[in-house]
């Protein structure tokens, strides 16, 4: 039994550490934190495994940044002292989010690396010599092979969802980076679950891991409440509106890239303000659709399961399984984007006649007890589900390509190594014609949404919340007035490339 009175200081953190996390609001560690940090900062590899919103990311965090900080090691060029591996970009942007306030206050140097993005920033942050790499194993490899990036000197390695890794496939350049680390690093590796090939991982690359288990993946949130709502299918893009126009963060999940596009297309349509997550978004349309989503300027994402283990925004209030996820783990780490850091949660599946015996099938072996309710339109329980009013907003629904966004002035996204965060206009007159960019940045991560984490010390129930949110940038035209919200979105049927722009006028329409 972890006791809840610990402090960081009770568990070994050097006191310039727990002075920067004081200056960062988060002064109570949480269980993972409390339970793991003891032995990583001993030294030791250690194994954790914990939910997402467990508040894992500084179970690792603060131990990199404890070790560097006492080491006598300097920062050479391309030459990391530290590296962070991340199975996708908007996990590494966040890992950077959070990090970022404590590095600052430390004088330690970091930077992502990821593909989709150009690699000259990157090359050049290297060369100029950082501390840490958070980085995903491809591009890294890659700098790895052209000698832009020599592991040598890593002290310490840190695999953060390696389970999600194994999924994607990416454990053989694991490996293989793991090996270009010198024997004695000190490693850590953060898992949900202990499937096969991370378990060859733990076997070959750790020295007595200690393991820690807290919150397992596997189990439900006590604090998420579960539902099943039997709906035809022509009653299921009705349903999904009255949902998504509550207030609050909404992730919605679908089981293709083209569901994706073609519900956030009719849900803009309709006036709710949405945003798509999937793998067909150029880097650049990703990370202005996860700022929008995280600085509330698009209250629903629509996503793919990329952002089911990928991203970490609080706050989210409710999970819509649009389509029903084949496997049950799949159906908890979607899940889990909700009831995050202590908070309550709402889970909704969406189930058609011919999903019946799926659905059933997957709500078991998760070990779900969902209420399952016969629906119909405007049924008295979607307002339990989501509750407050209804608002929407009036589209003006127009469909470019990336070019085009660049070629009238559109914000550039995800842009090498650290730097300011730049919002985009697309239009032509200067005055007002520009719809304003929901995102754009160009930083360390490229941009990114604001990260699930740490609590501020004031706030009363509260869970953790993550040092280093995206700031969101906004670009006006001379005559002053801030131009309409855009949400970059592509269109079905369009090309890998394609993002469009809805732009939604200032007024709205409210539903009782």
């Amino acid at each position: 039994m972890i006791d809840e009175n610990l402090t960081f200081d009770d568990l070994g953190v050097p006191a310039g550490l727990v002075k920067a996390l004081a200056s960062a609001g988060i002064l109570k560690p949480f269980p993972i934190q409390a339970a793991t940090l003891p032995d990583s900062l001993a030294g030791k590899d250690v194994l954790g495994r914990g939910r997402t919103g467990s508040g894992k990311t500084y179970a690792f965090v603060l131990p990199v940044l404890a070790r560097l900080t006492q080491s006598t090691s300097k920062r050479r060029p391309n030459q990391p002292r530290a590296l962070i591996l991340a199975p996708t970009r908007e996990l590494a942007t966040q890992i950077q989010a959070s990090i970022t306030p404590l590095t600052d206050a430390l004088d330690l140097r970091t930077m992502t690396i990821f593909g989709g993005v150009g690699a000259g920033p990157q090359i050049t942050a290297l060369r100029r010599g950082v501390d840490i790499v958070i980085a995903c194993p491809g591009r890294l490899e890659d700098h790895v092979k052209t000698g832009h990036a020599k592991l040598d000197q890593v002290e310490i390695t840190v695999l953060d969802e390696a389970d999600h890794m194994a999924d994607l496939g990416f454990l053989p350049a694991v490996r293989r980076i793991l090996e270009a680390t010198p024997a004695n690093a000190q490693r850590l590796l953060f898992s949900a679950t202990l499937d096969a090939g991370v378990d060859v991982l733990v076997k070959r690359f750790m020295k007595s891991p200690v393991t820690h288990s807290v919150d397992s993946a596997q189990s439900p949130v006590a604090k998420m409440s579960h539902h099943v709502l039997h709906v035809q299918s022509d009653t299921r893009l009705p349903v999904l509106v009255d949902l998504t126009a509550a207030p609050g963060r909404t992730l919605v999940f679908t089981r293709t890239k083209y569901g994706a596009k073609s519900l956030t297309k009719k849900l803009i349509a309709l006036g709710v303000p949405a945003v798509e997550l999937h793998g067909n978004l150029s880097q650049g349309a990703r990370t202005r659709n996860l700022e929008a989503f995280s600085d509330g300027s698009a209250k629903t994402l629509v996503a793919t399961d990329i952002a089911a283990r990928g991203i970490h925004v609080d706050d989210v209030t409710l999970v819509i399984h649009a389509d029903p996820p084949i496997e049950h783990k799949a159906y908890l780490h979607r899940s889990g984007r909700t009831a995050r850091a202590g908070a309550e949660g709402t889970v909704v599946t969406l189930m058609t006649d011919d999903q019946v015996r799926d659905v059933r099938d997957l709500t078991r072996k998760a070990g779900i007890a969902a209420k399952v309710t016969k629906l119909r339109v405007g049924d008295p329980l979607l307002a339990e589900l989501a509750p407050g009013e209804r608002t929407f907003v009036t589209p003006t629904v127009k469909v470019v390509s990336d070019d085009a966004v660049r070629r009238t002035g559109g914000g550039s996204g995800g842009r090498g190594s650290a730097g300011r965060g730049r919002g985009g206009r697309t239009g032509g007159a200067r005055g007002t014609a520009g719809a304003r960019s929901a995102g754009g940045g160009r930083g360390a991560a490229g941009g990114g949404a604001s990260s699930g984490g740490q609590s501020r010390g004031a706030s009363s129930g509260g869970g953790q919340r993550g040092a280093g949110q995206a700031t969101k940038t906004r670009s006006q035209g001379r005559g002053g007035s801030a131009a309409p919200k855009t949400y970059s979105t592509s269109t079905p049927g369009a090309s890998s490339r394609s993002a469009g722009a809805a732009a939604f006028s200032a007024g709205s329409r409210r539903s009782r």
